[in-house]
């Protein structure tokens, strides 16, 4: 059973990719440094989770955003090993941490959004 719209799909898919792309565009510009692509990527991701908290109508504030993200992304320790396995080694360091950063902005994106569908329907 689907519980969004077509017109919220389709708002949810602009919102998850346009993060995701941003998010493997600086996993991958910046993954030769430990750690400092987090410092732009949370702030992309809470976006994402602000901007899909509206396509249902949910008010979510700043903390509970955080909230929702930090919950969700209990795969970034996999991104976390990546970026230090082979994060520093130029080119495929980079194909890897963008890869990488960018699908785990998609997987939690779509898991935050088929969360707050089901939540805004069951009220």
């Amino acid at each position: 059973m689907s519980y969004m719209t077509s017109a919220q799909q389709a708002k949810c898919h602009a919102i998850i990719h346009t993060a995701s792309a941003a998010a493997g565009a600086v996993g991958g510009g910046l993954a030769q440094i430990p750690a400092s692509d987090s410092i732009v990527i949370t702030p992309i991701q809470l976006a994402m989770v602000l901007s899909l908290g509206k396509v249902f109508d949910l008010e979510l504030s700043d903390s509970a955003g955080m909230a929702s993200l930090a919950s969700a992304s209990g795969a970034a320790v996999g991104r976390g090993i990546s970026q230090v396995l082979v994060g520093w080694i130029p080119g495929i360091g980079n194909i890897i941490n963008a890869g990488t950063a960018a699908s785990l902005t998609e997987a939690i994106g779509w898991l935050l959004a088929n969360d707050f569908a089901k939540a805004c329907c069951s009220r």
